[in-house]
């Protein structure tokens, strides 16, 4: 009996906080009310005003942001010059916003005794020569395939992946830069051409 009261008493306790949260929840969606006089007509100061409250973002700002917080992938040349460059090798595991690219074993018709697989962990968004953690390994199987033996082979084949993604990384971010000129051709606080001040 004391079981069944208790039970009833933790029904509706969690009823009780269960329609605290909901009006909680339902108060904060209601729409403020504003007034236009908090609001410069003038769209720059708008921005201005924005941007020092904290709202909304600066495209550039994000580009600088350091350590493992990953822009979106398909925006981030780096990753897209990764997958392009392993475009020939099926992938195992590619988790973004972990930051690793692992390819699974692949090896050529003509040596299937022996097989590679390859690893990059992003360590920055920036393109620049430190940028990627590459590894190679190498899988050798006798003819039965049930001895094998797997060896880091970091030697020039590390080096030419890395100038390959940075080079094609490089030529993703000039493209992004170049298309977002073309979009956004004025820069904000600059003046059109015929504007007078």
């Amino acid at each position: 009996m004391h079981k069944i009261i208790a039970l009833k008493k933790n029904i509706i306790i969690l009823l009780s906080i269960l329609l605290l949260l909901t009006q909680t929840a339902c108060e904060a969606l209601k729409p403020k009310k504003v007034s236009a006089k908090d609001f410069p007509p003038d769209p720059r100061k708008r921005v201005e005003k924005n941007i020092n409250e904290g709202k909304g973002f600066r495209a550039m700002g994000a580009l600088k942001n350091k350590g493992t917080n990953y822009e979106f992938a398909s925006a981030n040349p780096l990753w897209r010059a990764t997958l392009d460059t392993l475009d020939f090798m099926p992938l195992a595991s590619a988790n973004y916003s972990g930051g690793i690219v692992i390819t699974d074993w692949y090896s050529e018709n003509n040596s299937p005794n022996e097989s590679v697989k390859i690893s990059v962990r992003f360590l920055t968004n920036e393109i620049r020569s430190d940028a990627l953690d590459i590894n190679v390994y190498l899988k050798k199987c006798s003819d039965n395939s049930l001895n094998c033996s797997i060896s880091k082979n970091n030697n020039d084949l590390v080096a030419d992946l890395n100038l390959s993604i940075l080079k094609r990384a490089t030529k993703y971010q000039k493209e992004i830069i170049d298309r977002n000129k073309k979009e956004n051709p004025y820069v904000i606080g600059e003046p059109k051409q015929g504007d007078a001040r």
